[in-house]
């Protein structure tokens, strides 16, 4: 006979504590706040339909700081249905990255930890205190319970960290709340912990950016890509919001109005400015980024109502719905890029023109940006920024030297701000990428100061942009994947880079034909940026690095800026054919793009090939010297710098002893069979 729930008795026995510590809750059917009220309502619920999220009891406590912290709880009555955890971690995502509604629903803190995503969706509370409860009776009929509480915030990506062990809810009490979150302010991910749920919401990421791209591209008509990129971007800085300053939209707000000055174009760029002038962005920056955007916004195409609807209203609202938890929890990985990448997967470029357009894989730019050696310190630049994702990868090192270096609190926040204000800067000439570039360095916080919408080859002096024009960009780390089809294949780009630049490093991704000779401009080019700077290393990349979007064999090369090649300098060449993942193509029409596993090491030997260039030979490990080759190249040449390490054609006393042995063996089994012929030819 199936055990009876003892949820009421559960609820009983936890609502009773709560009103005992005069503590103002609220139940299922209660409102809490308009605004928790309408994340709830809006939100995907436990069972996978939209709506009908209703925690059991749920509170808003306020801490010394003035700080508020939703608190929601949930009930079950099972003794088994406390939570459901995969590899430490709340289990509320399958193996393929959707939700699990069958454990949302039936674990307590799973329950909990979803209702406070929602919250980290569609409100302004970034920290949330989410508890599950659940018991049984044991065979002499007394109640037991157990209790998770966690903690679900930006900090740790939504996923719930566990707080402490209870037996009951006396730490919200008053005199106790401080104190718990103390507790709470000392949990932090390990740097593994991070990685991973960053690679975890990469793939999420994509899923969702897929869903959204498909739903515009074939059910909303007369958008064109450019668009698209440009609603994305106008939707999500209305509903980042400035705390204490600029409130975030809400959907409600979008009225559908064909009241001129009240549409719901002219709703979402009111939004805007507002947002844009809490920003510490120069004002000639803001203008244009409200001109660019007010083109797509204000026409009456897409602000006319239909059936009570707006076209413009029903995009924001599927933008929000299916982008909001990624860039609302916090970010390190280059979101726009992703973006960019989905959305230009839907045009017709030719092949030279999708090589310009394909995104940097986040784990190839962190690599640039460490073979560039970016460290605190350093100031970088990127002449074909295009979404700024390498610019994200080197804003990620710097952050996180400077974590490792900086222990004080005040002087780590001061050089966080400088970072990304003044040591990075940018330059993308197609206009709908470089709102993507600012968009993405706005949700990365803020790095978009110094993100520039002109021509590098042309229109660049070496000089800040917006407000500092007059000021040079002291640039001592250079990071590019430029467009292969610029002459050179791109390396025009990194003559003009490093002859800018009067010192540092400098790493590069560019077809490999740039450097082999296939490219007769690159070669003048190559040998040019050698009377100046220094080849330290050339490194060749998977065949299959960019599979899915282009076909290009790659070559890294990686330069000491400030000082001329010499003949008899050392050049580092790697095979890096392989490292370690495998790739493949998905197909799917609702899950495109590629599928990445890690089937040998990848992250190791990634870390390995920063040290061989760095460090040479002694740092081999899962590498031979049949990969790894020190050799030189003719700085008057420009067409030696993809080499490999030679054959040895030259046989051995071993090769010699196994030849003979071959032989021998050959000649006995021979031998034998001819014997046994010849009996059987004897015997008849």
């Amino acid at each position: 006979m199936a055990k009876k729930s003892v949820e009421p008795n559960i609820a009983d026995l936890a609502n009773g504590w709560l009103r005992s510590y005069g503590l103002d809750y609220k139940l299922e059917q209660e409102s809490l706040n308009s605004e928790i009220d309408q994340a709830l309502n809006d939100y995907y619920s436990k069972a996978g339909g939209v709506g009908g999220n209703r925690p059991d009891a749920k509170l808003l406590l306020q801490d010394k700081n003035l700080v508020n912290y939703p608190v929601l709880i949930e009930y079950k009555g099972y003794e088994d249905r406390l939570v459901k955890l995969e590899d430490g971690k709340v289990a509320n995502k399958t193996k393929k990255n959707l939700p699990n509604y069958n454990v949302i629903k039936k674990y307590a803190v799973n329950g909990a930890v979803h209702y406070a995503n929602a919250l980290l969706q569609y409100t302004s509370y970034t920290d949330i205190i989410a508890i599950g409860m659940t018991g049984y009776k044991d065979i002499t009929g007394k109640l037991q319970h157990e209790i998770g509480v966690y903690f679900v915030s930006k900090s740790n990506f939504g996923i719930g960290q566990k707080v402490d062990d209870y037996t009951d809810l006396s730490f919200l009490k008053k005199e106790n709340f401080d104190s718990f979150i103390e507790k709470v302010k000392q949990l932090q991910l390990s740097p593994e912990e991070i990685e991973k749920l960053r690679e975890s919401r990469e793939q999420e990421i994509e899923t969702s950016l897929t869903k959204l791209n498909n739903d515009i591209y074939q059910n909303e008509r007369g958008l064109s890509e450019s668009d698209c990129v440009y609603l994305v971007a106008a939707s999500i800085m209305a509903t980042l919001g400035v705390p204490g300053k600029v409130a975030a939209l809400e959907k409600a707000e979008l009225k559908s109005s064909s009241e001129a000055g009240n549409r719901d174009g002219d709703i979402i760029l009111r939004k805007i400015k507002a947002f844009l002038n809490e920003k510490d962005l120069p004002k000639e920056k803001r203008e244009l980024i409200v001109r660019t955007l007010q083109n797509t916004l204000t026409t009456d195409n897409i602000n006319k109502v239909e059936n009570g609807e707006s076209q413009l209203k029903r995009v924001f609202t599927k933008i929000i719905d299916d982008l909001g938890i990624y860039y609302k929890i916090g970010l390190s990985t280059d979101f726009t890029g992703k973006l960019f990448n989905e959305m230009y997967r839907w045009l017709g470029f030719s092949q030279d023109k999708l090589n310009d357009v394909v995104l940097t894989p986040s784990y190839v730019a962190s690599l640039l940006a460490r073979l560039a050696r970016v460290n605190m310190d350093s100031y970088v630049w990127d002449f074909a920024t295009g979404s700024a994702g390498l610019l994200v990868a080197a804003m990620n090192e710097m952050l996180k030297d400077a974590k490792e270096k900086i222990k004080s609190p005040d002087e780590l926040a001061f050089k966080s701000a400088n970072i990304k204000a003044n040591q990075l800067l940018g330059i993308e000439i197609l206009s709908e990428i470089y709102m993507l570039a600012i968009l993405n360095m706005i949700l990365m916080g803020d790095g978009s100061s110094n993100i520039i919408n002109a021509d590098s080859l042309k229109e660049f002096d070496g000089n800040y942009g917006f407000g500092k024009t007059d000021t040079k960009f002291p640039a001592n780390a250079f990071v590019l994947n430029p467009p292969y089809s610029a002459p050179g294949n791109g390396m025009v780009f990194v003559e003009k880079a490093l002859s800018m630049m009067n010192s540092g490093y400098a790493a590069v991704i560019i077809q490999s034909s740039a450097g082999n000779g296939g490219n007769r401009q690159a070669v003048e080019y190559n040998k040019r940026i050698l009377k100046h700077s220094t080849l330290l290393a050339s490194i060749k990349m998977p065949g299959d690095l960019f599979i899915g979007y282009s076909t290009v064999q790659t070559n890294i090369y990686v330069f000491h800026v400030g000082e001329a090649h010499q003949k008899d300098d050392t050049v580092r060449f790697i095979d890096f054919s392989f490292d370690g993942y495998k790739r493949a193509k998905r197909n799917s029409a609702k899950n495109p793009g590629v599928n990445l596993k890690d089937i040998d090491h990848a992250k190791e030997r990634y870390n390995e090939l920063v040290d061989l260039v760095r460090f040479g030979a002694k740092k081999l490990n899962y590498y031979t010297e049949e990969e790894y080759y020190e050799g030189t190249i003719d700085p008057d040449n420009g067409a030696d710098w993809n080499q490999a390490a030679p054959i040895d054609t030259k046989p051995t006393l071993d090769d010699f002893k196994k030849t003979v042995s071959d032989y021998f063996a050959w000649e006995v089994s021979d031998l034998l069979k001819n014997q046994e012929t010849g009996d059987e030819r004897l015997g008849k």
